[in-house]
């Protein structure tokens, strides 16, 4: 958890982070391009577990009624799980081609940039961002864009890739580590094709640091209400507070964000 001057209680969410869980999701990540349906599914279940928990941490009730806005939401994998918890879920997505990759047809899918949301000035309950952050060149001003349109008091949610965890370089993965461009000209190379995620132009190197200095610069617009390792289990969370290590081990960096009133 993140230090601060007030240390925030632990999250619901924590009862969750089992060691089990964490070898489950991290083994479904061999499926993410083979078997999307089979890795999607666990993640979305997962993500709506996250954000039912610290909803409810914060007033009490469960989704029913909640505006969630997914950005970078692509197909709209999370949709049937939110709806079926009776969120009102809206996805949004830059990439027409990602949006359609499913075959799915969600409503009220979004076509737009994150670093520039088509959604006026808190416009949504909870605003939510799972593995996109380091898919955009800019991704902490998407993550302002994020705080923008959440209402006061909403939830803010911002889930991302550290670049140098295991899964840093997805598909191009291990070779990131020798260098994002190395790894790609590597991977096609070796198959014949670009990867999916082409580093400096669909992939992006984002730090766990990145993350932490966020929490620190939005305190005066909201309250950080947790900062921890997604995929770890409860008891390794420490691991985000040792310079260095968590850029190595923190596989993904979330940061929640309640959204402070005017009158703060």
């Amino acid at each position: 958890m993140l230090r601060a001057a007030a240390t925030p209680p632990v999250p619901s969410f924590a009862r969750r982070a089992t060691l089990a869980r964490s070898l489950r999701l991290l083994g479904s990540f061999r499926f993410e391009q083979t078997d999307p349906d089979r890795f999607y599914g666990g993640i979305a279940a997962d993500t709506a577990d996250l954000v039912a928990d610290f909803h409810r941490d914060r007033t009490g009730r469960d989704l029913t009624g909640v505006t969630v806005l997914d950005v970078g939401g692509g197909p709209g994998y999370f949709a049937a799980e939110f709806t079926a918890r009776g969120a009102r879920y809206l996805p949004v997505e830059p990439d027409p081609a990602e949006m359609h990759a499913a075959g799915r047809i969600v409503t009220g899918a979004v076509r737009g940039s994150g670093m520039a949301l088509p959604f006026r000035d808190d416009a949504v309950d909870v605003c939510l961002s799972s593995n996109v952050a380091e898919h955009v060149p800019d991704p902490w001003l998407m993550a302002e864009e994020m705080l923008r349109v959440t209402k006061p008091g909403g939830l803010v949610i911002f889930s991302y890739t550290v670049w140098l965890g295991p899964f840093g370089g997805h598909e191009t993965g291990p070779w990131h580590y020798l260098g994002g461009e190395y790894a790609a000209r590597r991977y096609r190379r070796r198959h014949g094709r670009e990867p999916k995620n082409r580093f400096g132009a669909s992939l992006f190197p984002v730090r766990a640091v990145d993350g932490l200095g966020w929490a620190r610069r939005v305190r005066p617009r909201g309250r950080v209400l947790a900062v921890f390792p997604r995929y770890h289990p409860r008891w390794a969370w420490w691991l985000v507070r040792i310079p260095g290590v968590r850029e190595l081990v923190v596989s993904n960096l979330v940061v929640v964000v309640a959204k402070r009133h005017p009158t703060g």
